[in-house]
């Protein structure tokens, strides 16, 4: 029931940014319908993609399909907003490849219906990521006004396809599973956490971009790993995999340090802004304040 949980994930989220409008942290704001319809497309498609992934292919495949999601992000961010890289910046993309790479990819196999869901879930995902900063600069949206239009609308139609499509992937009802006090606990728990999830996503990728996202990102990955090990013994555990965490931190740290630096990460064209562009700043600037605070 993986899809319809997303859906109760956003379903909570939603609820959050009622209750944030009502409290007048949120203000009205416009998101065209074509624009929306899109997101909500390639956010949806991401999900069902990536748990599709996950199920059809190995894990070390499906860790493959994950790393590719950055050259995908930088490569939208290259043709669309004319992103120029510098070679520090690449290079320490690359490491961190590497690096999480050396530390996770296992086994690895392939089949045809598996590359196919894991082909989706890479461009749907890089999509619905380079979206989020874009619609938040091309409107003025901070973060909670963005996540208060895409959030209902992805919980609508991830509980109507949700059950359908939790019953292909598992021939298993939605209705049929066993509701004890503990699994409505963890669901409850679940989707708090998610809320936090999806407004962090939100709120990274609208202040940097979607490639640094996905970089930073594997910091999760690195401390899952780590926490594995802590509370769940040392199997698996070797110098290849400690180096591979090593080298991704490394790879993150260069990053960070690389695209901050001038010309380590710059547009290759620029235009003198209006009035109407530098009032829409203003506006963009306000909206972001409640971001900061977060």
């Amino acid at each position: 029931m993986a899809t319809t949980l997303t859906g109760l994930h956003f379903a909570t989220t939603t609820i959050m940014t009622i209750v944030l409008r009502w409290l007048g942290y949120i203000q009205t704001s416009h998101l065209p319908l074509p624009d929306l319809i899109k997101f909500v497309l390639f956010a949806n498609l991401s999900i069902v993609g990536m748990n599709v992934s996950l199920m059809w292919n190995s894990v070390g495949f499906y860790q493959i399909a994950k790393l590719c999601m950055i050259p995908v992000s930088c490569l939208l961010e290259v043709l669309f907003d004319k992103i120029r890289y510098s070679r520090d910046t690449k290079l320490s993309i690359v490491v961190v490849l590497i690096g999480v790479a050396v530390c996770t990819v296992t086994d690895v196999s392939v089949n045809t219906r598996g590359l196919i869901a894991a082909m989706i879930a890479v461009w749907s995902t890089a999509l619905q990521q380079y979206y989020v900063h874009f619609l938040q600069r091309k409107y003025s949206l901070g973060s909670f006004n963005l996540l208060g239009h895409t959030a209902p609308a992805q919980a609508a139609a991830l509980l109507i396809l949700g059950p359908f499509l939790d019953y292909w992937l598992t021939r298993k009802r939605v209705d049929a599973f066993d509701y004890n006090v503990f699994a409505v606990f963890f669901i409850i728990m679940s989707c708090t956490i998610a809320v936090g999830t999806n407004l962090s996503q939100f709120i990274c990728i609208g202040r940097f971009t979607a490639v640094s996202f996905q970089v930073l990102g594997h910091m999760k990955t690195i401390l899952v790993l780590v926490l594995g090990f802590i509370f769940f013994g040392k199997e698996g555990l070797n110098l290849h995999v400690v180096l591979g965490m090593i080298l991704a931190v490394v790879g993150m740290i260069c990053y960070g340090s690389a695209s901050s630096k001038p010309g380590g990460k710059e547009r290759r064209s620029y235009s003198m802004p209006s009035d109407k562009s530098q009032k829409h700043g203003v506006v963009l600037s306000d909206s972001g304040e409640l971001d900061e605070k977060v």
